[in-house]
């Protein structure tokens, strides 16, 4: 041997996958590949179908590619101030209905995750029965109605405020963080006010975006709450808004009354779709990496 002779390591062989296994990865591949067509197929359609003519439309000839490339329903909808306005009021329904269901959420979470608490169970069994009981609809009204919150925000923002899946799921998450952490922050004098804020909500983040994702798209997505307790057109939400012009835009085809809206009517369920969900994609994305290890963590304990 000389000098400067490289001396190659021995190869070392991984483990071979068995027949079987390269069988079910294939099979895997495939079936998840299914998954995904049939996921997207229903979408790419509603959009399809919101960019092409109504003859199109009715004659069923729309998959996935527009056909005849029509934005008169887009035109119709947003030609109109009612729907900004209404959009708008969408946006800030969404954003102080999730700050408040996640404030309130993340301090019951806490409070129920401590086993030497009294009255623990008490209070888990009371957030535990409204999962399977409710006062009705008629007595929600009147109460409601009673406590003046009709037509204004707190109507759609209140009485929807707590998911008990979702507090189920962060109260978990709360009990698999070590309670090392929380006795050491108060050996060091820490109330727990300040343990909850500078200790647990910074090792939170996977949860608390995951549960603003859960939160924020119900919210976005509601619209039986604001039908029901808001009178006023410039208190709604845009989706009350886009189920009024669908309704409207089925009369107006049903009687001829005016072009543009017979026009629009084939496409504006598909319009209605996709100006919903837009937002909500745009969002996905940025949480999208907290997601599955937010709900993981909630889920499983140790």
């Amino acid at each position: 041997m000389t000098l400067g002779t490289k001396i190659d390591a021995p190869k070392t062989r991984g483990p071979v996958d068995s027949r079987g296994y390269r069988i079910f990865r294939v099979v895997n591949t495939i079936v998840l590949l299914g998954v995904v067509v049939v996921t997207l197929y229903p979408f790419l359609n509603i959009v399809a179908r919101s960019l092409s003519e109504e003859a199109y439309i009715i004659a069923g000839k729309v998959t996935v590619v527009p056909r005849g490339f029509d934005l008169t329903a887009y035109k119709l909808l947003m030609s109109d101030a009612m729907f900004w306005t209404n959009y708008r009021n969408t946006v800030v329904y969404t954003v102080v209905a999730t700050l408040i269901s996640i404030v309130l959420t993340t301090c019951y979470a806490y409070v129920l995750s401590k086993p030497q608490l009294k009255g623990r169970p008490f209070l888990i069994g009371v957030a535990l029965f409204t999962m399977f009981f409710s006062g009705g609809l008629i007595p929600n009204y009147v109460l409601v109605t009673s406590l003046g919150m009709k037509n204004t925000i707190w109507a759609v923002v209140i009485p929807n405020a707590i998911s008990v899946f979702n507090l189920l799921v962060m109260k978990a998450f709360f009990e698999s963080l070590p309670s090392e952490l929380e006795e050491a922050a108060a050996v060091d004098g820490l109330n727990t006010y300040g343990i909850l804020l500078r200790i647990v909500l910074p090792l939170s983040k996977a949860i608390i975006a995951t549960m603003v994702l859960f939160y924020a798209v119900s919210f976005w997505n509601s619209w039986f709450t604001a039908f029901l307790y808001i009178d006023r057109q410039d208190l709604l939400p845009v989706t009350v808004y886009l189920r009024n012009l669908i309704a409207g835009a089925t009369s107006a085809e049903s009687a001829a009354a005016d072009a543009d809206k017979v026009q629009a009517a084939a496409t504006l369920q598909a319009v209605t779709i996709v100006l919903t969900t837009l937002p909500i994609l745009a969002i996905y994305p940025f949480v999208q990496r907290y997601f599955v290890r937010g709900v993981m963590l909630g889920a499983v304990k140790g």
